[in-house]
């Protein structure tokens, strides 16, 4: 593949416990979550690590939601996990936050998923 490498780091795990999803953060990444507020959004991401590996990162057109009724896409225009960088995107609100973890609504990640972002949400930029 063309393109340069790059390293990422993963910030904590999104977790599923019962009915509560939330993100643990990592202890030495802790500061970045001052000024997060419970009723505030943001942006999450995540790497969606069970979809990565050198075959389905070659994978460029899906059927949209895995239906082959749907008609086949580039993957760019889809929210497949099958894709060069399988990075999830999130926008979701914060329902409450306890030490390292931010209770959110649920989200269709699997438990255990790495965190790679957090950003906060803005109207005036995420239209």
């Amino acid at each position: 593949m063309k393109g340069h490498e790059y390293k990422i780091f993963e910030i904590g795990l999104f977790k599923k416990e019962g009915e509560n999803s939330y993100l643990e953060i990592y202890d030495e990444f802790l500061d970045g979550i001052d000024g997060l507020t419970k009723n505030s959004k943001i942006l999450i991401f995540l790497w969606f690590n069970r979809s990565d590996n050198e075959d389905k990162r070659t994978i460029l057109k899906v059927h949209p939601r895995g239906n082959i009724n749907n008609p086949i896409r580039g993957v760019f225009s889809t929210r497949s996990p099958m894709r060069p960088n399988p990075i999830a995107l999130y926008t979701v609100n914060i329902e409450k936050i306890s030490g390292n973890k931010i209770y959110i609504e649920e989200i269709d990640a699997f438990s255990e998923t790495p965190i790679i972002d957090i950003k906060n949400y803005s109207k005036e930029l995420d239209l």
